[in-house]
């Protein structure tokens, strides 16, 4: 059916899937990798720029408790946090002292070991799929077709107006649902070309025997512990993506919006063209 032609109502098959199963499969991943990465940064909660980081060091971002507050420092503006970070109780009312509650981490309890084994298998996970759908995206014609932004697109007014339409949760309908708009186009360029690349290499340079076989990445990256900051924003980024994307899928219609995702067949929103009425001759019995 030509874009023209497409109207409300209409179901049109928008994701492959090679989409579909690296978004289920990228969501688990970083839901673990989130998780099991914030029991590792419990072991040390302070983030540092450079080469170099440890408890006397000037960091920038400190979690951590005074007493009976916790806390949360970024650059010498402090928040407190008690019972949520730095100090909070644990499901047997227990008090525990550390950045991230048992609730947000994998495993729960205090286990560095086991968060690593977790972290690293699913950081295999990411970077092998990423790498493929990479490929595959560029071989089968999706970002040329669907994330590649046109001349027109970048006009300032016409970014302005998608802005203005998202603000007002005015969503597109009918066949211009179809395609993705110019805020979604930089949302999804920014997580697969940019955040996922970016946590990556920046997890790899925080690994000594990475540092051995590539020592450029400590010098593209200003130092371990700049790699390590980074990292961290970069991941907290994504998370900030999630809540976005939640957002505009409960908004935009989430069984339709989901369904999508999981059979690929999307229905076009919008109010549907009524069905011709039979024409009623004059005398006639209706």
């Amino acid at each position: 059916m030509a874009q023209a032609e497409l109207k409300p109502g209409d179901v049109v098959k928008r994701h492959r899937l090679s989409t579909r199963l690296w978004h289920w499969t990228n969501a688990i991943t970083l839901f673990v990798m989130l998780m099991s990465g914030l029991m590792i940064f419990n072991a040390h909660a302070r983030l540092y720029w450079g080469d170099y980081g440890a408890n006397d060091d000037k960091a920038w971002l400190v979690i951590d408790d005074a007493g009976d507050t916790g806390f949360v420092e970024i650059a010498g503006v402090r928040v407190e946090t008690t019972g949520v970070l730095g100090i909070w109780k644990n499901s047997e009312g227990e008090v525990k002292r550390r950045a991230f509650p048992h609730w947000i981490t994998i495993p729960s309890a205090y286990d560095l070991q086991a968060a690593r084994r977790w972290h690293f298998t699913f950081a295999w996970i990411l970077a092998v799929g990423l790498t493929l759908y990479m490929l595959r995206s560029l071989w089968n014609g999706h970002v040329r077709n669907d994330l590649h932004i046109r001349k027109w697109e970048w006009s300032i007014g016409h970014i302005w107006h998608d802005i203005k339409d998202h603000a007002r949760l005015r969503f597109p309908t009918g066949a211009a649902a179809k395609d993705y708009n110019i805020l979604q186009k930089f949302a999804y360029i920014s997580v697969l070309f940019i955040l996922l690349p970016l946590i990556i290499f920046t997890g790899l340079t925080m690994s000594p025997a990475m540092n051995a076989a590539w020592p450029w990445l400590l010098d593209l990256f200003g130092g371990r512990q700049s790699a390590r900051s980074i990292h961290f924003i970069a991941a907290f980024s994504l998370v900030a993506f999630f809540f976005v994307h939640m957002a505009m899928v409960l908004l935009a219609g989430p069984i339709n919006e989901v369904r999508s995702m999981i059979t690929g067949k999307y229905t076009l929103p919008g109010k549907a063209d009524p069905l011709p009425q039979p024409e009623v001759v004059q005398g006639e019995p209706a």
